[in-house]
């Protein structure tokens, strides 16, 4: 069996880089002792820092010890199960998104066992209006992952086997 390298090294760098931006933002900008002070960046793009003990729109919220280890237990059983998937997967456009939604995944359950909860730090706004929630470098993998292969389950068709078309025209 082939080590599918490309959804591997995908995973390494998202973990990687989610892990350093966080950094940056607790240590470096010490975000987290700034009591939430917001450091506007562009027009429509702060960090600022959100301790999040929940999941995907505050969902299924950790706020006991019990909780934060069923959390940490379910989304580890989710990325055995992404793994799984990018172990076997042939191609490379969904090895890539595999290893996006695992490294993202990865970096989030890195959070939720050391620190109790998730570091999320990006806040895109128009104005007053915040169409997404404050979110991290790996939810941003996670959700890129997963579009992409949404749009190649719905849009790409692979072609048929040499040996398929032979068998039709016989």
């Amino acid at each position: 069996m082939k080590l599918p390298v490309i959804g591997l090294a995908t995973a390494g760098v998202a973990l990687a880089l989610d892990q350093l931006s966080k950094w940056v933002i607790t240590g470096q900008l010490g975000l987290d002792r700034l009591a939430g002070a917001p450091i506007d960046l562009l027009p429509i793009f702060r960090v600022r820092f959100v301790a999040n003990e929940g999941v995907s729109l505050g969902l299924l919220r950790a706020d006991s010890e019990l909780t934060r280890w069923l959390l940490v237990a379910m989304t580890g059983v989710i990325a055995l199960g992404v793994f799984a998937w990018l172990w076997r997967e042939h191609r490379r456009g969904d090895q890539l998104a595999l290893g996006l939604v695992l490294g993202g995944a990865l970096g989030n359950i890195l959070d939720r066992v050391r620190l109790g909860y998730v570091v999320d730090f990006a806040d895109l706004h128009f104005g007053e209006w915040s169409p997404f929630l404050v979110f991290n470098l790996g939810d941003a993998a996670i959700t890129m992952g997963v579009l992409i292969l949404l749009a190649r389950a719905f849009l790409v068709r692979e072609k048929p086997a040499q040996e398929t078309v032979e068998t039709n025209n016989a």
